[in-house]
């Protein structure tokens, strides 16, 4: 009998659960570990529960959970610093190219923070991609999503010790409800957001030097 993608990826997902989860706090970095870098877990209602659960450890919890989402993303970044420059050197230009990651330095703390705010459907991992592609320091990197990921974390758990675990099943449950509704609000603010990124990396900048190798010779 075939066991379908769909249906080992639950099970793959309800292991690491059962696995990690009893864990405490360290359960936790792990899952959001595995989270970023590879099989997507359900990272914020696992914040939520635990902080429900336990409310003085809350900033640890939000602290875990974001270091290691940012050492997960780690992945797709050093992806994207090992084989992204030679993926979109097949697609434009050398000086393209450059005038991209020049334009990408300028913004590139705020250009991973806000996404790494953003639950799904936002498609983080294309971002973090692009910040390896253009070689984005590091500790910049990991700092930005580490920022945008316990800013986002933190209002979650806020949000549970004022007003309960209970307002947040209602909000689910809303949100189930007109799913359609949401998905496509989201998605519309996604879009509108890299949009704006890719704008601003494609905006064409002028007197722009390049390296003398890439000239023509005389």
């Amino acid at each position: 009998m075939k066991i379908s993608p769909v249906s080992l990826f639950h099970k793959l997902n309800t292991a690491l659960l059962v696995l990690l989860k009893p864990l405490g706090v360290w359960g936790l970095g792990a899952l959001a570990i595995v989270d970023t870098s590879s099989v997507p877990v359900p990272i914020d209602a696992l914040v939520i529960d635990y902080v429900a659960h336990d409310h003085a450890k809350f900033l640890i919890y939000c602290v875990m959970a974001a270091a290691g989402s940012a050492i997960g993303s780690l992945v797709p970044y050093y992806f994207g610093r090992a084989g992204g420059e030679l993926f979109l050197l097949k697609r434009i230009n050398r000086q393209r190219y450059e005038a991209l990651r020049d334009r990408f330095e300028r913004q590139e703390f705020l250009a991973i923070m806000v996404p790494a705010m953003m639950p799904p459907p936002m498609p983080v991992k294309v971002i973090e991609f692009a910040a390896g592609v253009f070689e984005m320091k590091p500790l910049w990197y990991f700092g930005a999503v580490f920022s945008g990921k316990f800013l986002r974390f933190l209002l979650e758990a806020v949000v549970t010790i004022v007003y309960g675990p209970a307002i947040l099943k209602t909000l689910g449950g809303a949100v189930h409800e007109h799913l359609g509704y949401v998905l496509g609000v989201v998605g519309i603010l996604a879009a509108l957001l890299v949009a704006y990124i890719v704008r601003k990396l494609f905006s064409k900048r002028r007197g722009t030097r390049f390296p003398v190798e890439d000239e023509p010779s005389a």
